[in-house]
């Protein structure tokens, strides 16, 4: 390994913490601009450089891939997500790719529950309604009537860290807990949640009233609400998706939404290449739908602690050593390391 500071491109601006602390420990060059750059820019600013420091908003697929500069050997993504890089690839080219695991727990779970708040008690609308009628007439015995939480079920859709975490906070406001996952949780996590598994997604989706969806992205999972599966929950549940907008099928959400099947869905992620579907818009703005700007991680906390991790993997990556959080690709291994 050279004396030499590892030189390293910022697809976009970081907690200024966290750019501060690279700039002592790295030659590190930042994307002032703070917008998804291009794969040609990518490219252009990689040159003469050792690491890439991507983000969800930058496409690494395999034809960016392999016309990375040969200097480039590792890609260190500020993000527990990684389904924008090619991971295949990305290790058929020898590079070492790294993620921010662990660190979006907490803060990703609360988003959930308070949207799972937000849609049966109308919060949004009650806001907006002050906003839109400045005079307000006043409370009313039927007015803005919702549902209450206690009592009923939640179905979790991937029950690891944050579907764990968001279990613990939906006990405590009084729902029944269910989930699908592919493996069973051990009796340690499940009797103190009175927990039910199912094995079998579409018989749980039929006797939940809210599904709230934390389940990697893979191909298996890939529109995991499908169509079928929408058309097949139980009218008037709710559907909450703060973790891949592709695990369920937006189209098809739209139309059950519009028909009256299903009462409402909250969403932090949602497909918007190039925009956000009007049709999905329509519904937010006729509160069907409650829409936030991915926010589940956007804590200081999380930030800079998902900088403090894409930090410590660049450190051992170029110390020698096996970054902490390095990814392996589910296919085999590649041949040998970039050097």
């Amino acid at each position: 390994m050279s004396a030499s500071k590892p030189k390293i491109l910022v697809t976009r601006r970081l907690p200024a913490s966290i750019e501060a602390r690279m700039a002592t420990l790295f030659e590190t060059d930042v994307n002032d601009a703070d917008l998804a750059l291009s794969g040609a820019d990518i490219l252009s600013g990689l040159e003469g450089k050792d690491v890439l420091v991507s983000t969800i908003t930058d496409r690494i697929d395999a034809a960016l891939i392999s016309q990375l500069p040969q200097s480039v050997r590792l890609i260190a993504q500020f993000g527990n997500g990684v389904d924008n890089i090619d991971l295949d690839a990305a290790w058929a080219a020898g590079l070492t790719v790294t993620n921010t695991p662990s660190v979006l727990t907490e803060d990703t779970a609360d988003m959930a529950m308070a949207l799972m708040l937000a849609l049966p008690r109308r919060l949004v609308e009650g806001t907006q309604m002050l906003l839109r009628d400045r005079a307000w007439a006043g409370w009313s015995p039927t007015s803005m009537l919702g549902h209450r939480l206690r009592g009923k079920a939640l179905g979790i859709v991937g029950m690891g860290r944050i579907g764990t975490a968001v279990a613990q906070r939906a006990r405590a406001f009084g729902l029944n807990i269910h989930y699908y996952s592919r493996n069973r949780r051990p009796p340690a996590i499940e009797h103190p949640l009175e927990a039910r598994y199912w094995d079998d997604l579409d018989a749980m989706l039929a006797q939940v009233d809210i599904v709230s969806l934390h389940t990697p992205l893979t191909r298996d999972t890939h529109h995991i609400l499908s169509a079928s599966r929408l058309a097949a929950m139980r009218p008037g549940a709710y559907v909450v998706n703060v973790s891949r907008p592709e695990l369920l099928d937006e189209t098809a959400l739209i139309e059950q939404l519009q028909s009256g099947h299903l009462a409402g869905a909250a969403l932090d992620v949602f497909e918007n290449r190039p925009g956000i579907n009007p049709r999905l818009l329509a519904l937010a703005e006729a509160n069907k739908v409650v829409l936030t700007a991915h926010m589940a991680s956007a804590t200081v906390e999380a930030r800079v602690e998902m900088g403090e991790a894409v930090i410590v993997n660049i450190r051992a990556f170029m110390d020698g050593h096996q970054p902490p959080h390095r990814l392996l690709p589910d296919g085999p291994l590649p041949r040998a390391a970039r050097g």
